[in-house]
């Protein structure tokens, strides 16, 4: 083949036709009467320019792909070529529909194997994705099952290809584009006999496609995280600890943030008013500030305009003691989490109980789960969260040693890798010398990412400094979650053996 001096890849237009007529019979030598008319290639410029282009090298056609876009959802499961092109009319185009459907994709025989399907497949994804169409799709032909359909169904023959025991070029090709096969289609296209008639079904799905939403609101893709690595040192009230935690509520909120984090036990000065009680009395003291702190948080996250998690507390139910924390939405409404897993200490000294509550929650910015503490050092329960699509996880915690610290901050990271999603933790620093079971604190507040090339390489998108009062500001970007998901360089979700484990709540 000659020097390549230049590849363009341009909208096809009606004067590239004769040329187009020719390289598309060069192209379908097995079905050399099958080309397009000019008035075909006319009709399709005229109804979807975009989606008709063509690649040329040094000037020449090379290749070239057709489309139109349908209403996917009305489409019969076991259509034919004819069905979709509307015999030829193309009439079946819907500029209001949601899925590219593929028509003709090929490249000229000559201009094989320099990948140049991948630029037209390319190209296709990110009209789709520029458009806000949910995906593409096209009936796939099977050029070698003739060789094999004396023996193997279409179907027998699709697995042997993706088991690799079969080679078939195209099919392969389309797969490694990640298009994934949906069903067989029969009599598909009549004279393709080298496929039997017969061609597959494949799918890409668009992950950034949004659905039109009639609400004002919208869910954020870049979402910021205003961490608070709280010092503990002595209030003389309730007052007092809140004009701190507002002035921490102000502080992220100026830089725009759409979550402030607080700790687990941010309140525990407040025990000092008790110091004269046994410390389960004085915790039990603690537990009756909760409501009110609550209540304030609240007010400040409509004031603020911003979502709040609360750290934790302890709050007395049924005269049983947890550790809580909760949501306070921008909106006004408020979610409630436990601590499922207590420590030996939280229990032996404290009398405190494991709670029962595990969920994901709705905000503004996608779907988020808090786990306090020590229930971050256990994977399911992150995982039955990314189950349910959580895209952020928060970890408030209270670790008085530096081995505490690394077994919240090593499990965080391993949840943020093998859940494809972000973990934020916020601790506190400093100590309570007045305060029973308090004792010093280390801490290290970070957001923490997957690691793969979208990220950072160490998987630490941003960390405060240890053991110093502070705010930690950091963007996530949930569409690199997505694409993670489905093109990562492994898949982490994806890849689980379901046929040889699952893992459900035995609770609701």
């Amino acid at each position: 083949m000659e020097d390549i001096e230049n590849i363009k890849l341009e909208y096809l237009r009606i004067e590239d036709y004769e040329e187009l007529k020719e390289a598309m019979i060069e192209s379908y030598v097995t079905m050399p009467d099958l080309y397009w008319k000019k008035h075909h290639i006319k009709k399709l410029i005229d109804i979807f320019p975009e989606g008709q282009v063509v690649i040329k090298i040094n000037d020449q056609i090379a290749g070239c792909a057709l489309s139109i876009i349908v209403d996917y959802d009305k489409l019969d499961n076991h259509h034919t070529y004819k069905d979709i092109t509307g015999n030829d009319t193309f009439n079946t185009h819907r500029p209001d529909g949601d899925v590219i459907y593929g028509i003709d994709v090929f490249i000229r025989p000559k201009f094989r194997g320099l990948r140049l399907g991948r630029r037209l497949y390319d190209y296709r994804k990110e009209l789709c994705e520029r458009s806000n169409l949910r995906g593409l799709a096209f009936g796939g032909r099977i050029p070698n099952y003739h060789k094999y359909s004396d023996t193997l169904t279409p179907k027998q023959y699709l697995e042997k290809v993706k088991s690799k025991e079969i080679n078939d070029p195209v099919l392969n090709f389309q797969i490694s584009n990640d298009f994934h096969p949906t069903r067989v289609l029969k009599n598909y296209l009549q004279g393709d006999t080298s496929s039997g008639d017969y061609a597959i079904l494949l799918e890409w799905d668009n992950i950034y496609y949004e659905k039109e939403n009639k609400k004002a609101s919208s869910v954020k893709t870049v979402v910021r995280l205003g961490l608070i690595q709280w010092q503990m040192r002595p209030y003389k009230d309730m007052d007092e600890l809140m004009q701190q935690a507002e002035f921490f509520v102000d502080a992220v909120s100026g830089y725009r943030s759409d979550f402030a984090v607080f700790p687990e036990f941010f309140n525990a000065p407040l025990m000092a008013e008790n110091n004269n009680l046994s410390t389960p009395d004085a915790v039990r003291e603690l537990a009756k500030h909760t409501q009110e702190i609550v209540s304030r948080f609240a007010q400040l996250a409509i004031s603020y305009n911003i979502n709040i998690i609360t750290g934790s507390m302890p709050e007395m139910v049924d005269d049983k003691l947890y550790n809580v924390g909760y949501l306070c939405r921008r909106d006004g409404s408020l979610e409630r989490y436990e601590k499922l897993h207590v420590t030996p200490d939280e229990a032996k000294v404290w009398g405190m109980v494991g709670g029962n509550k595990l969920q994901t929650f709705d905000t503004d910015c996608g779907k988020i789960g808090v786990l306090i503490c020590y229930d971050s050092e256990f994977p399911e329960l992150s995982r039955l969260l990314a189950d349910e699509g959580m895209d952020i996880l928060f970890v408030p915690f209270l670790t008085d040693t530096q081995n505490g610290y690394s077994r919240v901050r090593h499990c965080a990271q391993a949840r943020a890798i093998e859940n494809e999603c972000y973990v934020a933790i916020a601790g506190s620093v400093g100590n309570l010398p007045k305060v029973e079971n308090m004792d010093i604190q280390f801490a290290q507040s970070a957001v923490l990412t997957p690691c793969d090339f979208a990220f950072p390489l160490n998987g630490i998108k941003a960390e405060a400094t240890t053991n110093t009062e502070m705010i930690l500001i950091a963007d996530v970007d949930i569409d690199l979650l997505r694409n993670l998901n489905e093109y990562g360089s492994v898949k982490n979700l994806k890849d689980r053996r379901k046929d040889l484990f699952t893992l459900t709540k035995s609770f609701k």
